[in-house]
């Protein structure tokens, strides 16, 4: 699949281009979730809408709102109120700070990916190893046990299977996330680098809140060790068990 970084480089999320097709369905809607640059920027005279003419120059920290100097006089004088070139170089830190952070989370969440190619080997090595403990434990058995023989291995092959299946939903997970931290840093940087003072008041808080609820994603938890053994009978004797031993899948 392309690298989601480079298919989205140079790119607005809305005009992706056919290499876009090979993204999973999950991952595009992940895309389509994650707010567009020019929803980030917001782009405007900076003038006062209120009062024609004026500029805005002023951010009342009770409302949370960026306004002029008549709007202070009539409707915000007796409310904590500070320069808005101030409040943007506060929150341009805070932004600053919340895309070091997502970029730290982004190489961490990538580097996973190896590992997730790694499981997958490791599951394949594993359960080979377990299919040749059956296939030696059946070769010592007489014919009555080839029915229980290929119960087990059926029952190998359902949790090769399953496991495959959930190491790939693992890895949809963690490229859909890494979309998302991909669109944020695209999102603050574009912020920083064209914003002006009123995008930054308006967008930061915002992008801060998003910057949080992506660093809570828990990247390693999604991996979890294959636990399969076999054990073998010893019960040779009895027809009412299973003659060559059972196939368990720890949790």
């Amino acid at each position: 699949m392309l690298h989601v970084r480079k298919l989205l480089a140079g790119h607005d999320v809305q005009h992706i281009p056919r290499e876009a097709q090979r993204i999973s369905s999950d991952t595009q809607a992940v895309i389509e979730r994650e707010p567009k640059s020019a929803e980030i920027l917001k782009v405007s005279t900076n003038m006062c809408e209120q009062h024609k003419g004026n500029e805005i120059e002023v951010f009342c920290l009770d409302c949370k709102v960026a306004v002029c100097v008549m709007c202070v006089i009539a409707s915000h004088k007796t409310h904590d109120c500070l320069d808005i070139d101030k409040v943007s170089e506060d929150l341009r830190k805070l932004v600053l700070s919340d895309n070091d952070k997502i970029s730290e989370l982004w190489k961490k969440t990538e580097e996973l990916l190896p590992r997730l190619e790694k499981e997958k080997s490791d599951v394949i090595k594993h359960l080979a190893a377990v299919e040749d403990e059956i296939n030696t434990a059946a070769d010592k058995l007489i014919a009555a046990i080839q029915r229980d023989k290929a119960k087990l291995l059926s029952k190998v092959e359902s949790i090769k299977v399953k496991r495959f299946k959930q190491l790939e939903t693992v890895k949809q997970e963690l490229e859909q996330h890494m979309t998302a931290l991909e669109i944020f840093q695209r999102n603050s940087e574009t912020l920083l680098s064209s914003g002006t003072a009123c995008d930054l008041v308006r967008s930061a808080n915002s992008l801060h809140d998003r910057a949080d609820e992506l660093m809570k994603f828990d990247v390693i938890s999604h991996l979890h060790p294959v636990n399969v053994t076999f054990t073998s009978s010893t019960l040779l004797d009895r027809d009412d068990m299973s003659l060559l031993g059972t196939v368990t899948e720890g949790s």
